[in-house]
């Protein structure tokens, strides 16, 4: 079924008078390297605006240094090295352990498809739900995935497509003349063993295809303004800050797309720089908003 309309129907569960730090969804950020520390900062940050209560990011030591200097409200692990490597997988895997979502890729440069897809196999293995996003994306094994929202933009996903060997389906996408809902059948078709292991794909463009086993959603809105690099990260964060919290992917997935859609419009309607806003400016508008826990639909 595919649903056209403002956005899938959620609320986010209200929280006990006398719930403690950490009820309320820790999501641990795996990502980072020595050329990019803002990307897992934003989305540590959007994480923490979309309602959970504490942000976990394991990056290596120098990036991690450097988000402490940007926001006293990230708690970093400092791991030795300018990239994650594969002697860092145990001790992400056992981060995951003690989190309600991990979100695997904002700025993680430098870093193989060995040491991703370890990574993936080793979060799988515990149960814990997971966000894919950015390089990640790009070697990701459909083998490796379970209970994960997938979130590239074409280009990613055409890579996505070529490693796992999905060529067929890669050229038949680019077709100008389908419909969203005819892209979103092709997709649901050729990558049944995707979606059969719980996985969602959120296939980010400018309309979002929002799509599981047998449910999707095609999210509207946006702008031009929101090609500004950083805008992924800020998706890909309240995606996991939504999962931390309910554990309903398809919906965390749908609502983290509606409203990065929705704040974008508002920050071109409000910004006296035009197409000049910034990807950290939407962590203004989901506090000023009270996007989290808002009901949509």
């Amino acid at each position: 079924m595919t649903r056209e309309g403002r956005g899938p129907r959620l609320a986010l569960p209200g929280r006990e008078p006398d719930s403690h730090k950490g009820q309320n969804g820790l999501v641990l950020v795996a990502g980072g390297s020595k050329d990019y520390v803002g990307a897992p900062a934003l989305a540590g940050l959007a994480a923490l605006r979309a309602g959970c209560d504490m942000v976990r990011i394991a990056a290596p030591e120098k990036a991690a240094w450097a988000m402490n200097a940007l926001s006293p409200d990230l708690i970093t692990v400092k791991l030795k090295g300018d990239y994650i490597s594969e002697p860092h997988v145990r001790t992400l895997v056992d981060l995951g352990r003690r989190s309600d979502a991990v979100l695997i890729g904002p700025g993680m440069s430098g870093v193989g498809p060995r040491v991703v897809n370890l990574l993936l196999k080793g979060f799988s293995g515990i149960g814990v739900p997971m966000v894919i996003d950015a390089d990640a994306v790009k070697v990701a094994e459909i083998r490796r995935l379970k209970n994960a929202i997938i979130t590239p933009h074409a280009d990613e996903f055409d890579m996505f497509l070529r490693v796992n060997r999905r060529t067929a389906l890669a050229g038949g996408l680019k077709d100008s003349r389908l419909s969203d809902g005819e892209r979103i059948c092709m997709i649901q078709a050729e990558l049944s063993g995707l979606f059969s292991a719980g996985n969602v794909l959120l296939l980010k463009g400018r309309h979002d295809l929002v799509i599981s086993k047998d449910r999707s959603l095609i999210s509207r809105g946006g702008n031009a303004g929101m090609t500004v690099g950083g805008t992924g990260d800020i998706l890909a964060g309240i995606c996991a800050g939504y999962v931390a919290q309910t554990a309903d992917l398809f919906t965390s997935a749908g609502l983290a797309s509606h409203n990065c859609k929705r704040i974008g419009d508002l920050l071109l309607k409000r910004s006296n720089f035009g197409f000049g806003f910034i990807a950290s400016d939407f962590l203004r508008e989901i506090k000023r908003l009270g996007v989290a826990g808002r009901k949509v639909g």
